[in-house]
């Protein structure tokens, strides 16, 4: 068997696809993006995929060290990113070829469903908080909601007050038997989370990610030390290597993305690393189908997995929905707050190549905002 083309597709409302096609008819599917670097990370996979050109698609180990490594220059999201897509279709092949699940070949499965959490929107308090009863009442079991919105590394007492008020109200409105995560984005200093995050223990969230940016992993010791709330991060960390520091910091779940750090290939190996400082696995993803279907097929064969993320239905996706490109949607229903484990071969959805190629033809622009503080100064999104 030999691969014999790999096509990428730019697919509303802000995702990239990929397709690689073997000799014998087989074809499989990923998804390689940088969430508004979608063209630069498109131009990526064309140049690593003259790599794959003629190769078995079955080595898939070989081919990722191959990929990873057959540069000079290496690492970064853009190249990571790459990568990941061309991973999951590797693997989306082999399974195939196979006809097992990709799970199967990770070792088999270790749990017969996984939980899944969804997205909130909103500005004010009353709206995050009916949102996530929302997302309740569709039949999940968890959510997560931005911290706040846009807001400097020190926030005023307002802001504070601000930010513990959405916090109080989500867990009024999810009530005590449900969870909810809080994400920082980065957007706020090492000393504001060491005092901010404290203040938000009496309202028991699942985790708070990312209080502080990546650049500050140095630095996140010192927020893991200040709470007694379990610390997330790992969006923004594409290896192994990446993740290490933070895990010696203490973070308690690790957040790498099936889409950008590696695939499938290198976050099995960052769960397994993450395991041996007891640390739980809770993939980021608010991303399309694909990327969906490779980290679950990840989360059932992963021990020290927690809770997966998903976009179905995020108040972001406009043009577009993470359904809209698969045959059967029937795979990625919640049941009672999860998603349960299937057994078709590959990663296990069938994507509809005609949806995809129409949608290519219409693509996307996708960029995130651009905020100022008031003073005119850059704001993190």
């Amino acid at each position: 068997m030999k691969i014999i083309g790999v096509e990428t597709f730019l697919v509303p409302p802000r995702w990239l696809f990929c397709r690689v096609e073997t000799d014998d008819g087989l074809v499989g599917w990923g998804e390689p993006v940088v969430e508004g670097r979608a063209e630069t990370t498109r131009a990526a996979v064309e140049e690593v995929s003259e790599l794959l050109l003629g190769e078995d698609p079955r080595r898939v180990e070989d081919l990722w060290q191959t990929m990873t490594k057959a540069a000079f220059y290496r690492g970064g999201p853009v190249l990571s990113s790459a990568v990941a897509g061309l991973d999951q279709a590797l693997w989306d092949i082999l399974g195939k070829s196979l006809g097992v699940p990709v799970h199967q070949l990770l070792g088999g499965a270790v749990r017969d469903r996984v939980r899944v959490y969804g997205w909130v929107g909103g500005d004010e308090p009353g709206e995050v908080g009916e949102a996530a009863a929302a997302q309740v009442a569709a039949g999940l079991t968890a959510v997560k909601i931005n911290a706040s919105g846009r807001v400097g590394p020190s926030p005023t007492s307002r802001e504070i007050d601000e930010i513990v008020r959405r916090v109080a109200t989500v867990r009024e409105a999810v009530g005590d038997g449900n969870d909810f995560a809080v994400d920082f984005h980065g957007r706020i200093g090492v000393a504001a989370a060491r005092r901010l995050v404290p203040l938000l223990e009496p309202y028991r969230p699942l985790f708070v990610e990312e209080p502080v940016l990546p650049e500050y992993t140095h630095r996140l010791g010192d927020v893991v030390a200040a709470t007694v709330t379990p610390v997330a991060c790992g969006e923004r960390l594409f290896s192994r290597t990446d993740f290490l520091p933070a895990l010696q910091a203490g973070i308690a779940v690790a957040q790498p993305d099936l889409s950008h750090a590696g695939g499938i290939s290198e976050v099995r190996r960052i769960a397994s690393l993450a395991e041996t400082f007891g640390a739980l696995l809770a993939p980021h993803c608010p991303l399309g189908p694909l990327s969906l279907a490779a980290s679950l097929q990840v989360a059932f064969a992963t021990p020290n997995f927690l809770i997966q993320e998903q976009s179905i239905g995020i108040h972001y996706n406009e043009g577009a929905e993470v359904l809209d490109y698969v045959t059967d949607r029937a795979p990625l229903a919640f049941v009672h707050g999860s998603i349960e484990r299937w057994d078709a071969p590959g990663l296990g959805i069938e994507i509809d190549e005609s949806a995809v190629r129409a949608a290519d033809r219409v693509g996307h622009r996708w960029r995130p905002p651009v905020w100022r503080h008031p003073d005119g100064g850059h704001a993190e999104w």
